[in-house]
């Protein structure tokens, strides 16, 4: 199963030069209890930008550059759609972690998304695609906790396709 995880601003800004804007470590530490002993799935652009390969996790980079090689026995490079097909097990969860193209691409097969939305407007360059209120149901609402260390208002939203 492919689910999306992502942080938002309410303008729907993800990132600025291939980075992100905010640090929110609350966000950063859930990102990594949801997806630590899973797949994820990720462009070329959102693998640079990590700067290393994260640990316990097996990576899928999605890549139109053929060139393009990394050698670490826990990142899988591929081309398509087709070939990411073969490489998830449907009845586990797979998480797809951007950028903007990966995640406009792989919506149409997504059953779940984990949105955290910072109540903030942020410059950007890369914007999540719309979520369309006909496809995707809330199932969830939990709001984050604003404090020193996490300095803006933000919600862990779980939503789930409709049909699903």
């Amino acid at each position: 199963m492919l689910s999306i995880i992502v942080a938002i601003s309410k303008n729907n800004v993800i990132g600025k030069d291939n980075k992100l804007i905010w640090h929110l470590p609350a966000d950063l530490k859930r990102f990594k209890e949801l997806t630590t002993g899973k797949t994820i799935i990720m462009g070329r652009k959102t693998f640079e930008s990590l700067g290393r390969v994260l640990p316990n996790r097996k990576h899928i980079v999605l890549t139109q550059n053929k060139e393009w090689k990394i050698d670490d026995c826990n990142v899988k490079i591929i081309s398509s759609i087709k070939e990411l097909e073969n490489e998830i097990e449907e009845e586990k969860e797979n998480f797809v972690i951007g950028g903007a193209t990966i995640y406009k691409l792989l919506m149409p097969y997504t059953k779940k998304m984990y949105v955290t939305k910072i109540e903030e407007e942020f410059e950007g360059d890369t914007y999540f695609p719309e979520i369309d209120e006909n496809e995707w149901k809330i199932e969830k609402i939990e709001n984050g906790i604003k404090d020193d260390k996490n300095p803006y208002d933000y919600k862990y939203i779980t939503y789930k396709k409709i049909g699903h």
